[in-house]
């Protein structure tokens, strides 16, 4: 379908990303999202006013939607897989793919994708505008965190500070105070890489852990889930990975840790 100079696309997507939400000048806030289409190929659905949609558009991780996607990117966002989704068009196909059976029905989908190292990502996206991957790191060494500035940048804070005068308003959102990032070890070089976890899970956990702890017990608790529960050796780690526009730099937008399954477990 045309849109004037603009193609618009009945999508399937799978969402496997969801990110701490920012705001923005012209949304309230914005969450980056990513997902796999019905065709097995990334797309970011950016810009999405999650918190703002109505709850019935308010999908969850590893929940299949549909959407029309405009196909030249979100405006000067020219990153290969980014579209700009016509929001009042997202459908919720189903519940959320189940994690029984070892996680069969997201990883059936997430094995079949291409697994990458860093320096073969930051390769394609020299070559293609390639944003999004997976890395399945050889060794996880640590999880590190630092505290940020707590206030929003100016801009943001005024946008924070205006309400809607008619529409129901979600809870005010909060700038979390550190930023976590994952060590690890990719098949490429000797040197581990440092990332930044983006995930929105993360930073929900330590909203509701401080709620119970001090502010440092919650961060440190935290750390230790993402090193010694996510990343256990039982748990066959893959990074979501994606660059930050505009400065195209790669952070961990999502963790995706089912079990290990032994092989010999596996149905012939």
């Amino acid at each position: 379908m045309h849109n004037g100079s603009t193609i618009v696309q009945r999508e399937r997507v799978l969402i496997t990303v969801l990110t701490y939400p920012h705001p923005s000048e012209s949304y309230e806030e914005l969450v980056c999202t990513a997902g796999i289409t019905s065709s097995g190929e990334w797309v970011r659905l950016y810009p999405i006013d999650y918190r703002y949609r109505p709850k019935a558009q308010q999908f969850k991780k590893f929940q299949w939607v549909e959407v029309d996607l405009e196909t030249h990117g979100a405006g000067n966002d020219k990153r290969k897989e980014s579209r700009r989704p016509i929001l009042d068009t997202i459908r919720i196909l189903g519940e959320p793919l189940s994690c029984d059976d070892n996680w069969r029905a997201r990883t059936s989908i997430i094995d079949k994708l291409p697994h990458s190292t860093m320096k073969e990502l930051e390769a394609h996206h020299k070559a293609d505008q390639t944003s999004l991957g997976i890395i399945r790191p050889t060794e996880i060494l640590d999880v590190k965190y630092e505290r940020v500035d707590q206030d929003w940048k100016c801009s943001w804070q005024d946008v924070q500070n205006q309400l809607r005068l008619f529409d129901p308003q979600p809870k005010k959102l909060e700038k979390l105070p550190y930023k976590w990032s994952y060590v690890f070890k990719c098949e490429d070089r000797k040197e581990p890489y440092t990332r930044m976890i983006e995930d929105w899970e993360l930073g929900v956990n330590f909203l509701n852990t401080r709620e119970r702890y001090d502010e440092a017990k919650a961060a440190e608790m935290v750390r230790e889930r993402y090193l010694k529960t996510v990343a256990d050796p039982s748990r066959d780690v893959r990074f979501f990975v994606g660059t930050f526009f505009p400065y195209n730099t790669w952070l961990i937008i999502g963790v995706f840790w089912p079990p290990k399954v032994n092989q010999t477990e596996l149905p012939f």
